[in-house]
């Protein structure tokens, strides 16, 4: 729900869907193509790893610090608990995909016969994932989480990224607008924007996370 005004500060939440909205995309031009082997491009470029990586730590870090917390606080709301029921769900079902896609990129013999369908049912499911959060449950988290556990759980979120920030920020930002990468990028110390602009953008850009460099988008 975009255009709702928030007690807490949504921004990074919206950020992160954002993101992998983007690599959703890409995944799907990438199933879709009948000039190049998808199997390939997953294998060989880095774009699968981060989209994985991060989605992982993104769910991760709500089933364990987030869901609980607005679990107890709908105790007597059974409805909003049907809700949320329905959203961890939804949950359950990534990581089966997840593996089940990895299972096929190491499959050299059966690999490429499954991957497309596989692909298919992730970009689906989490578009439909993320519309649902965005449109349901977000407002709820936000009616429901106090200050102190929304400030925990963005937390958790950012120690689960690591020492891996140097990867993370630039696929974050990957392909945000002007405003929406200033209003993130003005929340770090004044200290890191020059090493982000400077050295980890550049070098994630290098990397042409998902093989695009060279190729048409059909």
């Amino acid at each position: 729900m975009r255009g709702k005004v928030f007690r807490h500060d949504m921004t990074m939440v919206f950020a992160i869907h954002d993101a992998l909205r983007r690599d959703l995309e890409r995944i799907a031009r990438i199933a879709a193509r009948t000039d190049d082997d998808p199997w390939h491009i997953l294998r060989v470029t880095t774009g699968w790893d981060l989209f994985r990586r991060y989605l992982r730590v993104h769910l991760g870090a709500e089933d364990d610090l987030l869901w609980p917390v607005v679990r107890r606080a709908l105790a007597d709301r059974p409805a909003d608990l049907g809700t949320i029921a329905v959203l961890e769900a939804e949950h359950a079902t990534f990581d089966p995909l997840l593996d089940a896609v990895d299972a096929a990129r190491a499959d050299r013999d059966r690999g490429r016969q499954h991957l497309g369908d596989l692909l298919d049912g992730l970009v689906g499911g989490l578009r439909g994932h993320l519309a649902h959060e965005e449109d349901e449950v977000l407002p709820l988290v936000d009616a429901v989480v106090t200050p102190e556990q929304w400030r925990r759980f963005e937390a958790e979120h950012g120690r689960r990224i690591g020492s891996g920030t140097c990867r993370y920020l630039p696929w974050l930002l990957d392909g945000a607008s002007t405003e929406h990468a200033a209003t993130i990028l003005g929340q770090l110390p004044e200290s890191v924007r020059p090493t982000y602009l400077n050295l980890w953008q550049p070098a994630y850009a290098a990397q042409d996370p998902w093989g695009t460099r060279g190729r048409s988008s059909a």
